[in-house]
């Protein structure tokens, strides 16, 4: 009988000429690190280079501590219980997110209100939030918290954010899945509310393949997590359990592959920014095609390059490029749908949507690796100006 291992290719090297909107971008060091955490026999969910990812990721952020755990969405859903939110709780998010944001909200039995976007940043707007929540104050129907979602790379304004959550006392959870390597200021994002999380999701600007880390200043809400996050296991011999837990600890093989990754951040944050910054010069000219603003306040990490287009001035939608660069195995995508528009959470509130709404029907997002090569980045911005009028 032919071993199975045979039938596997020591070193395989695919072949890929698509460009992919953000895919991995792994240098070699990744692997060394996964291999010797497998040769180790350190498999299981804990094992040093978990404990270590744990330490350099806290370090790299300036903060006590952090708890590594399967994805963002799970750290998410382990903040939003670390706070109490409970059913019949109403969480605020912003509308214009991925659908994480809002999904752990329902986990814990609560209900989402999605507030709307500034022009300035894209992220939740700081006004309408002081408006609903002073509104809410007056009628006794505070909310349980407020997350805050660093869009696309870009810290959300939390001098003005956090202001208003002090002000009515409510806390604060930063869902910076999006914008590790980001800034506010000079704090880094994810530090910036009660509770920060953040995705290694395989086209994040750093992965674990799958994963996620929930970081506060408070190490019992830190301690906490990582004990709900191994079934709330009590220290005794035998399995005890005095609460519910979740399986959400991420792996120590995958904890290796972080920790190589992380090595590598600023050198893939200036790659991405440095492509940000390609597509503004080559794209200037372009009628119609504005870009997604840079906020005054900190430094973005450009996770994903998004444009607008307005089709009266560029002669194309925004529909009619993706087909374009898809057409040439170009992988680009529309903006996020907002929230109040996902039939999912139809009978949620909404507070305002003119701008999230605007974003959503013009934007698109532009193939953003930092492995994106020069040539790669020309083709893409000759296929989006021969898209438009005169074409």
């Amino acid at each position: 009988m032919t071993p199975i291992i045979s039938m596997v290719a020591p070193n395989p090297s695919p072949v890929v000429s698509r460009i992919y909107l953000s895919p991995p971008h792994m240098d070699g060091v990744e692997r060394e690190l996964l291999l010797r955490a497998f040769d180790s026999n350190w498999i299981a969910p804990v094992g040093p280079d978990l404990d270590a990812f744990e330490c350099e990721f806290a370090a790299k952020l300036a903060i006590p501590q952090a708890v590594a755990l399967s994805s963002g969405t799970a750290a998410l859903h382990l903040a939003l219980v670390l706070l109490g939110v409970q059913p019949g709780d109403d969480v605020i998010v912003p509308t214009l997110t991925f659908v994480a944001s809002a999904n752990a909200v329902t986990y814990v039995g609560a209900r989402p209100v999605f507030l709307d976007s500034d022009d300035a940043s894209w992220n939740i707007d700081p006004s309408l939030l002081s408006e609903e929540l002073r509104r809410r104050a007056r009628v006794g129907r505070l909310p349980k918290a407020v997350i805050a979602v660093d869009l696309y790379g870009q810290c959300a304004d939390y001098d003005r954010i956090s202001l208003a959550c002090r002000r009515y006392e409510v806390p604060l959870i930063e869902d910076a899945a999006e914008a590790l390597g980001a800034s506010y200021g000079d704090a880094p994002a994810g530090t910036l509310g009660d509770i920060g999380i953040f995705s290694f999701n395989g086209n994040k600007i750093i992965t674990t393949s799958g994963g996620g880390m929930l970081v506060s200043s408070r190490s019992d809400w830190v301690n906490r997590a990582r004990h709900l996050s191994t079934q709330a296991r009590e220290p005794a011999p035998h399995y005890e359990h005095a609460g519910i837990g979740y399986n959400y600890r991420l792996s120590n093989l995958l904890a290796a592959i972080g920790r190589g990754q992380l090595a590598r951040l600023e050198d893939r944050v200036d790659r991405r920014r440095a492509n940000n910054a390609y597509y503004r010069r080559a794209l200037a000219g372009s009628p119609g095609v504005a870009f997604m603003p840079d906020a005054s306040y900190g430094r973005p990490t450009s996770w994903l390059t998004c444009i607008t287009i307005d089709p009266a001035s560029f002669g194309a939608t925004n529909e009619d490029v993706r087909l374009r660069l898809e057409a040439r195995d170009i992988e680009s995508r529309p903006t996020w749908k907002p929230m109040h528009l996902q039939p999912a959470f139809s009978g949620c509130p909404m507070v305002g949507g003119a701008v999230s709404n605007a974003i959503f029907a013009h934007g698109l997002c532009l193939p953003s690796g930092s492995s994106l090569k020069e040539d790669e980045l020309h083709t893409v911005c000759e296929l989006i100006r021969s898209t438009g009028a005169g074409s």
